[in-house]
């Protein structure tokens, strides 16, 4: 029997489960309370990406196609239905356990050169569970001979307790959401959320808003930007980030017919915005020795959190 690929995290009331599949968080709580959307056991290890750690690159890649360093790339694509190659290269691999102690898990993997990444870039997925939550360190290093291109994000599902995103009030501090192509969900433009569906800076109920979008222009001060999302009595939980993420991505996991149907929200810190792979747009360009990296943490948030 294949050992158990999972390492459970306790201090004071949390607990965390996190998957050496994916580098994955798969289920966070605060005493009897779910903070992210959990991975059940059976079935599909890790439906939607949920938990998952994004390396070397978050998001969509259009078509799979991009030029690096002089030379054009063609990565497989793993999104059929948009013709995408979507969310790096790690999400299905089994990790290797740097470090494990009952509060503390450190997994890491490398991207080996291969058809579409020519690059050995090794990623690392540092899990610290206190009694104040959990915080999250996601780095890379190139261990390869050039440069390479580089973007990293996580994809957790948060929950303010039971029901729906519909019911639930979120707060995000960032003025400019991505316009994207309805189809593909490519970017298109940056656009002020003022005046839009998509402005939660001051926190609201987030109702029958469909959101699988990019944001920017967020707002950082001395701990870095921070987003909630709660019930109707305050409960739930908030994540805060440092500004090597300035972009995050949010999903209201619209999937009609789905038991998954608007169960939680993903908001997914990012390096770069989708597609930087051809854009360019804050795309790491990571030296050989080089490393980046970036540090969240998800806490709870009412009653007793």
């Amino acid at each position: 029997m294949a050992p158990d690929p999972r390492f459970v995290l306790t201090a004071g009331e949390y607990t965390a489960t996190v998957s050496r599949v994916g580098g994955a968080l798969v289920s966070l709580r605060f005493g009897e309370r779910d903070l992210v959307l959990s991975v059940d056991s059976d079935g599909f290890p890790l439906p939607k990406f949920r938990g998952v750690a994004l390396a070397p690159w978050p998001n969509r890649i259009a078509d799979g196609r991009y030029r690096f360093g002089g030379e054009d790339h063609q990565l497989p694509i793993n999104e059929v239905e948009r013709g995408c190659a979507l969310h790096g290269l790690l999400t299905w691999t089994t990790w290797q356990v740097e470090s494990a102690e009952p509060d503390r898990v450190v997994l890491t993997d490398t991207v080996q050169p291969r058809p579409g990444y020519p690059f050995t870039v090794e990623v690392r997925a540092d899990y610290h569970l206190a009694e104040d939550g959990l915080a999250i360190e996601l780095s890379a290093t190139n261990t390869g001979s050039r440069p390479a291109p580089l973007g990293l994000s996580l994809h957790p599902y948060l929950v303010a307790g039971g029901g729906r995103v519909d019911d639930w009030v979120f707060e995000l501090p960032a003025d400019t959401v991505l316009d994207v192509d309805p189809d593909r969900l490519l970017p298109r433009a940056p656009k002020p959320v003022a005046g839009t569906p998509f402005d939660f800076r001051s926190g609201r109920r987030i109702g029958a808003t469909e959101i699988d979008h990019a944001y920017a222009g967020v707002t950082f001060d001395g701990s870095g930007a921070r987003a909630s999302l709660v019930d109707q009595h305050g409960d739930g939980v908030q994540m805060t980030w440092d500004d090597r993420s300035r972009w995050v991505q949010v999903h209201t996991t619209d999937l009609p017919g789905s038991p998954l149907h608007r169960r939680g929200l993903a908001l997914e810190p990012m390096t770069c915005p989708p597609d930087a792979f051809n854009s360019g747009t804050d795309l790491i360009a990571l030296d050989p020795g080089g490393r980046a990296g970036w540090r969240s943490a998800l806490a709870a948030v009412g009653g007793a959190g």
